[in-house]
């Protein structure tokens, strides 16, 4: 139950002080999260990732991505129960992290071009996000599989390189979907937004996992002896 616990928590972190950036932090535009920028949203999700990985990184590896423990389970490096409950564990500390930005921006104002930090495309621009959430899942969850990797990974420094891949893969995501690479990121703020964000949510879900399974498969074969 620790491990469990502690994925919810650092999702919950992530949630929060990621979209709260694009939600407190920006101002009103068309741009997520204006009025820190691009790089101020892609450090804040990537910090997130940082500060958690030497939180939780020693209790539960510090998925707090669904994508992520699917790359993880595929690469047959924990089993289906604990993928699940990780998975299930996720959801719920991002919704918790969803409730507390929709508690302040319901308590006070907030400069953002949305009150949840939601994922969302532009009408004829779906097979764009798709392989733009694809894409980057991708070469995220790589990173990730290689990083952490027992004989070949980073050691101390993975939180590290797992914490500045996210920031660079939100610098070019973010003006084409907000980035996602996370479908409990995507699920919980869409669940408080409603609308396009609810009903756009299923590619915020199966492109991600897609593009994980794919980084499980070419880790697979690259790592071979």
């Amino acid at each position: 139950m620790r491990k469990y616990l502690a994925e919810m928590v650092g999702t919950m972190v992530l949630v929060l002080m990621g979209c709260g950036s694009a939600v407190f932090a920006g101002n009103v535009a068309d741009t997520v999260g204006a009025g820190v920028g691009t790089l101020g949203v892609a450090f804040a999700f990537g910090l997130s990732v940082v500060a958690m990985a030497y939180t939780i990184g020693n209790i539960s590896g510090c998925h707090i991505n669904p994508a992520i423990t699917l790359g993880v389970y595929l690469s047959k490096r924990m089993n289906g129960k604990d993928a699940a409950m990780y998975m299930l564990f996720q959801v719920i500390g991002a919704i918790i992290g969803s409730a507390i930005l929709y508690a302040l921006v319901n308590t006070g104002a907030h400069n953002g071009p949305t009150a949840t930090g939601s994922n969302t495309f532009d009408n004829g621009e779906m097979l764009q996000a798709f392989i733009a959430e694809m894409v980057f899942t991708f070469i995220f969850v790589l990173v990730v599989l290689g990083s952490t990797d027992e004989k070949r990974g980073a050691g101390s420094l993975a939180g590290l390189a797992i914490g500045l891949t996210l920031v660079l893969v939100h610098i070019v995501c973010i003006p084409i979907t907000g980035t996602s690479v996370n479908p409990a990121r995507s699920i919980a703020p869409a669940l408080f937004e409603g609308g396009q964000a609810l009903s756009q949510l299923w590619l915020f879900i199966v492109a991600p996992l897609i593009g994980a399974a794919l980084s499980a498969w070419v880790w697979k074969v690259i790592d071979k002896e």
